[in-house]
């Protein structure tokens, strides 16, 4: 028995209530039609249909199994159109979220890079710090710094996310370098209201303990970028990812202390909703970030 054929015979007749009809829409016979179902029947050692002279109708074992025989069937189709588009151009309008600091300052420049190399996809992007729902608003994927918390959407990681405490030269050579995280409670300190806890640091122990200290100076911003400048200008510490600071600290414009107490945690994501596939658009863009931004970010001076 061709179980394929006899799965699509049962599921057209079922939803045709009818051979005849059902052996039109699949370019069969009646005949061809009734003996899948014949020998469907006979495998499975029961009755799927109740015929009369007048009328067909499903049996409820007949009602329990189209449900997954049809659920069979779909998974099948979208398996074969999964592998189609593999193989398909990537193309058609893609909306993509990111954060306002690192859409600004590495996936802007990226961008055209990726229009180039895909000339058939248009980019629509909206950057905003804000938490986006995905499916409501519309977005394909977005770029996102933390951890997965929607488990409606999938995330691939693409890059460590390094943090840094870190100061000017002509701050540290005036107020001093502090040596444990409690140090920091005698220094200025540039807060980002973006942050839950604005004005909590979290460190941790050698041990791995959380360590966490309460901070206070004159300037906050929701705003990283904002800070930075505050920083370099000698106006306190900030707390801050490498892909805001990275270059600074490169060129020494800003020096980072207590690095053995801040916990890596981070991650930057690529996240897009669920789907039985992804589309090639969606595909290609994330391919294109994790080469682009991973495994060691070029931002990163100790990469």
């Amino acid at each position: 028995m061709d179980r394929l054929a006899a799965l699509e015979a049962f599921v057209k007749v079922s939803e045709t209530q009818s051979f005849s009809e059902a052996a039109r829409r699949l370019r069969s016979s009646k005949s061809a039609v009734s003996r899948h179902i014949a020998a469907l029947e006979s495998d499975l050692g029961v009755r799927l249909f109740h015929r009369t002279t007048r009328s067909l109708t499903l049996t409820e074992a007949g009602r329990g199994y189209f449900e997954r025989a049809n659920r069979v069937l779909a998974d099948l189709e979208d398996a074969n159109r999964s592998v189609s588009q593999l193989q398909a151009a990537p193309r058609g309008r893609l909306r993509v979220n990111a954060p306002m600091s690192f859409g600004f300052l590495h996936l802007a420049p990226a961008l055209t890079d990726f229009l180039a190399r895909y000339p058939e996809v248009e980019v629509d992007v909206t950057l905003n710090d804000r938490f986006v729902d995905l499916v409501d608003e519309g977005f394909d994927v977005a770029v996102r710094i933390g951890s997965l918390v929607d488990s409606s959407s999938i995330a691939r990681k693409l890059a460590i996310v390094r943090r840094v405490v870190c100061a000017s030269p002509a701050y540290l050579k005036a107020r001093g370098v502090p040596q444990t995280p409690d140090d920091l409670k005698g220094h200025d300190c540039l807060c980002n209201t973006n942050i839950s806890q604005t004005r909590e640091w979290r460190f941790v122990t050698a041990e791995g303990k959380p360590w966490p200290v309460t901070v206070a100076g004159r300037l906050t911003a929701n705003n990283g970028d904002t800070l930075k400048v505050a920083a370099l200008r000698g106006f306190g510490f900030v707390h801050l990812p490498t892909f805001i600071v990275g270059e600074e600290l490169k060129a020494g414009t800003l020096v980072s202390v207590l690095d053995p107490f801040i916990d890596q945690d981070m991650t930057l994501n690529a996240v897009y909703p669920h789907a039985r596939h992804l589309t090639p658009k969606v595909r290609a863009f994330v391919d294109f970030l994790s080469q682009r931004f991973g495994p060691e970010p070029y931002w990163d001076p100790v990469g």
